[in-house]
């Protein structure tokens, strides 16, 4: 009889201590779990040969460092939802404001004062050509911009045509080709800029919805200017 009992006490602590390292479900071993173990092997003991004071007290110091880890997982998770939160109410404030952008879109508001294009090349251009079309994707403006320096360049469209008239308000592409001398593609970083009309979040990241019909990530968030004057 007492060896029936050795044998199912050493089955149970075998498998009472395998579970201790192990995941159940593929998650880790919860608190309830470790309990349940623990109070199963407290059961099926041998009451001749109880378990040694100092395994028992082991395996209590084990559940209270898995107590307090999960704790501070707890604490952890709700600071990351607070965070989350400050974040996003920082992100919504933006809205109404002039925000600056990566992207290839700029808005004319057909009252003859044109727009600001930006773009920044990573090195020195031998050419550069910067095309303007309009949503339907006819060429409206031609510029060649000639041999451009590594950086910023800012260059302000006056809103015409190439034949000289004037275009109506929407939103326009820009598309900027820059070479080097032996005719290699310079890569330019373009940038946009509009008032943020909205922002959404249902992608799991905030994106910045301008006026002029650019979406972006905030990630891509270059500068913030006041609102423009009325």
């Amino acid at each position: 009889m007492t060896s029936a009992i050795d044998n199912n006490s050493g089955a149970t602590a075998a498998s009472f201590s395998q579970s201790l390292t192990s995941q159940t479900g593929g998650q880790a071993m919860g608190r309830d779990a470790f309990l349940k173990l623990l109070v199963a092997q407290l059961k099926h003991q041998d009451p001749l040969k109880p378990q040694d004071n100092t395994q028992f007290v082991a395996e209590l110091a084990q559940f209270s460092s898995l107590e307090q880890t999960m704790g501070i997982n707890e604490r952890l998770d709700l600071l990351s939802v607070q965070s989350r939160g400050l974040q996003n109410a920082e992100v919504v404030s933006l809205v109404g404001k002039q925000a600056t952008v990566r992207g290839s879109k700029l808005t004319l508001d057909g009252k003859g004062t044109g727009a600001s294009v930006s773009f920044t090349l990573p090195a020195q251009a031998a050419s550069t050509t910067l095309t303007i079309r309009d949503q339907s994707g006819r060429t409206v403006k031609t510029m060649d911009l000639g041999a451009r320096s590594e950086g910023n360049t800012r260059i302000q469209w006056d809103g015409k045509s190439d034949a000289g008239q004037v275009q109506p308000a929407g939103t326009y592409v820009v598309e900027v080709k820059a070479e080097t001398e032996d005719g290699a593609p310079i890569a330019a970083s373009q940038e946009t800029t509009g008032t943020v009309a909205a922002v959404s979040f249902d992608k799991g990241y905030p994106v910045l919805h301008l006026s002029n019909g650019t979406d972006v990530p905030v990630s891509d968030l270059l500068r913030v200017d006041s609102p423009p004057n009325p």
